[in-house]
């Protein structure tokens, strides 16, 4: 009987390894998924971008070093590779695109033209999905991250080479601000 008490032992140590390993799977698999989500939504937004240009072009002959730096910032965007160059380039276009809204406050007709209203309609839905899937990112990085550190999955961690993941934050200057309102 004394024999067996090892053996169920190193079954039982044996079962958790698996659990851990499985577990720490999952979250990297979450989180693969959660930023190819961010991934589909930011295509989204990219499509939308030369299609506002455009519209604003027509209206916005004389704003074109504005529009030069929306269309660059899109494109440093897509180029982008990786949490911490995405979050960068989002970072730039987010500064780009307040600028062009900033400018279209200056062309009334622009302002209430179907077309361009949609557009943005599209664009600031779009910007609370990816904010929603920059989110659920970032929860499900922590949740991994969490793992990783924690005794005693920590230890299965460091066996199969498990990395934390990177987060995808905004940066001060980004976030955004609540508006202000004057009457």
């Amino acid at each position: 009987m004394a024999g067996w008490i090892p053996m169920i032992i190193i079954g039982l140590i044996a079962l958790w390894a698996v659990f851990a390993y499985n577990r720490l799977i999952g979250f990297r698999n979450q989180m693969k998924n959660a930023w190819s989500q961010i991934d589909v939504q930011l295509k989204r937004r990219y499509d939308l971008i030369p299609n506002l240009v455009n519209t604003v072009k027509g209206y916005a002959q004389h704003e074109r070093a504005t529009l030069e730096n929306v269309t660059k910032a899109r494109q440093q965007a897509v180029d982008a590779s990786g949490v911490a160059d995405q979050a960068k380039a989002e970072n730039f276009l987010s500064q780009t695109l307040r600028s062009l809204f900033a400018v279209v406050e200056n062309y009334p007709d622009l302002k209430a033209n179907r077309n361009f209203l949609e557009l943005q309609e599209q664009l600031t839905s779009t910007e609370n999905r990816v904010s929603f899937a920059r989110q659920f990112y970032n929860d499900t990085t922590l949740k991994l991250n969490n793992q990783i550190e924690k005794a005693p999955s920590n230890v299965i961690a460091r066996m199969f080479s498990f990395h934390q993941g990177e987060f995808f934050e905004l940066e001060e200057t980004t976030q955004r601000e609540a508006p202000k309102v004057k009457f």
